[in-house]
């Protein structure tokens, strides 16, 4: 490499189109530079070795022009001081943006990971955390965030939640959202001597002291209140405030009928439901991305759920006839997502009716389990097989049919008629009636 006094009238002279990239060492401050490309173009740059490393470091200061050579003389002698002492200023760099990387920017690589792509689902919920819980955080420096911010978090959502509710459990599945994005930050965006970005992970922290431990829910409508619930149901769709209501309403059904998961049920859609003039031969069926397991799975319907699907398919049809929409979902809405996606206002009616302090989908889910298992005496791997979970045997695991349920209908209807049943009752002792009219089976 020639040799140079780096000068504005030397650079004049040198900095000219030629043959190829020319690198000239300044003869007055060590590893000081001027790298003069084919074009023309000159930038300083300064090169050296970091102290306790072999391999030499070259790193640009800028290009001759927005630097004037005394101002890129004093940096290139401020960078051969970092490497005296050990610092590669490139890597610092890297860490200096690291350390200002945000909750959002951390999130927004975590979903865009090609080698293990996220459910929809699981976004949504991760992007609510942090657009809700997390929402004073989401554009600060996730490196900022401390183990005393985390506790105060936590304690504001189990005291008043989003909404003025107390919400343990909200505040810990989003503290668990944290976490893993903490986790991935220190993974992805390490320190330039490589430990961890965040030394120690807040969350873990905290959650030593101050993470409640909840028991597993087993919430669920006692079986002697299972006819009381599908009769509320029934009377609610008698005057229900619009095709909205009236359609979560019938989520709420169908939910009760078949145990699905209510996100599951609630984007079902007409392509995905096969009805036929023998009900013991219908069927519904989840693609591997519309369920939680990621396996495709083809479910048994019962008598009373394929009469609750055409119903909606007759709907469906005297809604287009009349140019209000062809919509796909089984269960539409003029909500943003097109389906049904809020079932509060039928839930909380429902609690009504059954004097019962909280009640969600799931534990409609528990609900259906506990109906076929206790009361319909349907075996426990087959109510894991209809209800989309893996079983947890291994000889179900791997030898039986786990994916092409529609063997299962008897089971699916011996639920579904016990429910209907309990239903005839528990109306006939509303109405005053002392005889019930039980529906007749094949």
């Amino acid at each position: 490499m020639p040799k140079l006094q780096l000068t504005k009238g030397n650079i004049d002279k040198v900095a000219k189109r030629g043959a190829g990239t020319v690198i000239y060492v300044d003869t007055r401050t060590k590893g000081f530079g001027l790298r003069v490309t084919a074009s023309g173009a000159a930038s300083f740059i300064v090169q050296g070795t970091v102290k306790g490393h072999s391999k030499e470091r070259r790193v640009t200061i800028g290009t001759y022009g927005a630097w004037t050579v005394d101002d890129a003389r004093r940096r290139a002698e401020e960078i051969m001081h970092q490497f005296e002492d050990g610092i590669d200023p490139v890597e610092q760099k890297k860490q200096d943006e690291a350390e200002k990387i945000t909750l959002r920017q951390v999130a927004d690589a975590y979903f865009d990971r090609p080698s293990q792509p996220l459910r929809e689902s699981t976004k949504a919920e991760m992007n609510r955390h942090i657009d809700k819980v997390f929402a004073k955080w989401r554009d600060r420096p996730i490196a900022s965030i401390t183990i005393e911010g985390c506790r105060q978090r936590h304690r504001e959502m189990c005291e008043s939640g989003i909404d003025g509710r107390p919400a343990p459990g909200q505040a810990q599945i989003s503290l668990v959202t944290l976490r893993t994005l903490i986790n991935f930050a220190n993974r992805r965006y390490p320190r330039a001597d490589g430990s961890p970005l965040i030394a120690v992970n807040p969350v873990k922290a905290m959650a030593q002291d101050d993470w409640k431990t909840f028991e597993p829910r087993t919430r669920h409508i006692d079986l002697n209140h299972v006819g009381q619930a599908w009769y509320a149901l029934d009377e609610m769709r008698l005057a229900p405030k619009n095709t909205d209501a009236l359609a979560a309403i019938d989520l709420v059904r169908f939910l009760l009928l078949t145990g699905a998961r209510r996100t599951e049920a609630a984007a079902l859609t007409w392509d995905r439901v096969h009805l036929y003039e023998d009900a013991s031969k219908c069927w519904w069926h989840l693609r591997e991305e519309d369920n939680k397991t990621g396996n495709e799975v083809q479910l048994p319907l019962s008598s009373q759920a394929v009469a609750l699907l055409k119903e909606r398919r007759k709907l469906a049809d005297e809604a287009k006839k009349l140019g209000k929409g062809d919509s796909p979902f089984v269960f539409p809405s003029r909500a943003k997502a097109g389906h049904v996606s809020d079932t509060r206002a039928p839930f909380e009616r429902l609690q009504k009716a059954l004097g019962m302090d909280g009640l969600s989908a799931h534990d409609l889910r528990r609900t259906h389990v506990t109906v076929g298992f206790s009361a319909c005496n349907v075996e426990l791997f087959k109510m894991e097989l209809l209800t989309n979970h893996v079983p947890e045997g291994v000889t179900a695991r791997h030898y039986l049919q786990t994916s092409r349920l529609q063997y299962l209908h008897p089971e699916t209807q011996r639920i579904s008629d016990h429910i209907e049943r309990e239903g005839l009752i528990a109306r006939a002792k509303a109405t005053g009636g002392n005889v019930v009219a039980l529906p007749q089976r094949a």
